[in-house]
């Protein structure tokens, strides 16, 4: 599990759903969660919370510029890659601190991905837990 220490930065409240800001080192992730400050005393503005996400979510892109829907987007180099014969393990070193994704070893040879690379990685809104 990837896990990041941050604080909410701003929460959007419809009906039972919140979309919660949670600022990481200066950079914007965001969460959708099922709850709202009424119904979840961790969701107020200034709390300190931990951001938590599998490693089987994140997506790499090559590159920094990728026109798409995800919110959380993570730019870096890739510190280290352990292949085997099905899924890799990369670890990158992103301004959030670093971020561990596991992708199809195919992947990464058709990505060209090496270690040093500037790569994207990205993680829906929907997959990102916050917790205490």
């Amino acid at each position: 599990m990837n896990k990041l220490q941050g604080s909410i930065n701003n929460i959007i409240t419809s009906e039972s759903l919140s979309l919660v800001y949670i600022l990481v080192n200066n950079t914007k992730i965001t969460a959708i969660v099922i709850d709202t400050p009424t119904t979840n005393p961790l969701l107020q503005i200034g709390k300190n919370v931990t951001v938590i996400f599998k490693e089987t979510e994140v997506i790499i892109g090559t590159g920094t510029n990728h026109t798409i829907s995800m919110q959380n987007k993570f730019v870096g180099p890739i510190l280290s890659i352990e292949s085997k014969a099905l899924l890799s393990k990369l670890i990158i070193d992103t301004t959030v601190g670093k971020i561990t994704s596991i992708i199809t070893t195919n992947a990464v040879k058709q990505l060209k991905l090496a270690v040093g690379l500037e790569v994207t990685a990205m993680v829906k809104t929907n997959e990102i837990l916050v917790s205490e």
